[in-house]
């Protein structure tokens, strides 16, 4: 349950800055409430997760979920650059995680 709850983290790392985009103070409450939201819940399940899962194992897969998720997304829906050397960057991300979790934990 608590590999869910880092997968959960990180999809919504990717809805926090998705918000981030949007949001523009009080201007957009809506986006701004969605920020808030996406940021708690994904520190609150990290959080969850890391009873049983390494705390740097945990941080790790978190912030490359988030950042991998993020810039994938913003190449799809918001049409920003697309490179071979961006999606090989991306899965460097990918394979240094699982890397690193295969190696400890």
């Amino acid at each position: 349950m608590n590999w869910l709850y880092l997968l959960m983290s990180g999809v919504l790392e990717i809805g926090f800055t998705t918000c981030m985009r949007f949001a523009k103070g009080w201007q957009d409450i809506g986006w701004f409430i969605g920020l808030l939201f996406c940021l708690v819940a994904s520190i609150g399940l990290v959080q969850l997760a890391t009873r049983t899962i390494p705390l740097g194992t945990a941080y790790a897969i978190w912030t490359a979920l988030g950042t991998a998720g993020t810039v994938l997304f913003g190449m799809v829906v918001f049409h920003e650059p697309v490179s071979i050397m961006r999606l090989v960057f991306i899965a460097g991300i990918v394979c240094c995680v699982i890397g690193l979790k295969l190696c400890g934990s």
